[in-house]
């Protein structure tokens, strides 16, 4: 697996978010894929931030979970707009546990709704060359359409300042805050909606992301008993 490149400061990563940005594809669907992966990232302050990959069979259930972890001093410092580089070293080493590859990657984070259209969905997703979705729970960047109905499984788009489609806002279950749903890359913005749709969700993330949350949290706690 190619190393995720550090750069050495924000002028860099910028160009280099900017560069990866073209090369994103915005077309595509998950028919086929049986087996994803499920990112997520826990940190506290003075310890090694811990990631997490859920290898998740669609129709089976969890597989295996991998986990990756990164010293804090090897951290790229905590700016908004810049999440890849910071956590994507750790995520490439828990893909790295799994025992058998993903078709496809969920990740906590941004797809295209990001300053420079490249989250660390679509960052990962060119890196590795995988379809991506990110699933966020905060809204990074972008407007609403629309106001979201109330309704679970109610979705509005997600647009740019300029008025271009970046993905969807999702109510996943009545009364719960929304998700900001965006292709990562190799996948189209409403079969990322749809997919992230089909998803069993019990509560407001979709099960892979769940369960994903709470291996990240378990890890963490294992190493800051």
């Amino acid at each position: 697996m190619t190393p995720f490149p550090k750069p050495e400061d924000l002028q860099t990563a910028m160009a280099l978010q900017r560069s990866l940005a073209e090369r994103v594809i915005l077309e595509g669907g998950l028919k086929g894929v049986k087996r994803i992966a499920a990112l997520d990232a826990s940190h506290k302050r003075g310890k090694p931030l811990v990631a997490v990959a859920v290898l998740y069979h669609l129709e089976k259930g969890p597989l295996a979970v991998g986990v990756g972890v990164v010293p804090e001093e090897a951290l790229f410092p905590y700016i908004p707009g810049f999440l890849s580089f910071r956590e994507a070293p750790a995520y490439l080493q828990a893909l790295q546990a799994l025992p058998e590859p993903p078709g496809a990657l969920l990740v906590d984070g941004q797809g295209i709704a990001h300053p420079r259209g490249l989250g660390i969905a679509s960052h990962l997703g060119v890196h590795l060359d995988l379809p991506s979705i990110g699933v966020a729970k905060n809204l990074l960047y972008g407007r609403l359409e629309a106001p979201l109905p109330l309704e679970a499984g109610s979705a509005v788009r997600l647009l740019s300042p300029e008025g271009r489609p970046l993905g969807y806002a999702y109510r996943s279950r009545k009364g719960v805050k929304p998700l900001y749903i965006s292709p990562g890359h190799r996948v189209g913005l409403e079969e990322a909606l749809a997919f992230v749709k089909r998803l069993p969700t019990r509560f407001r993330l979709p099960e892979p992301l769940r369960l994903a949350h709470l291996e990240a949290g378990k890890a963490l706690r294992r190493l800051d008993p």
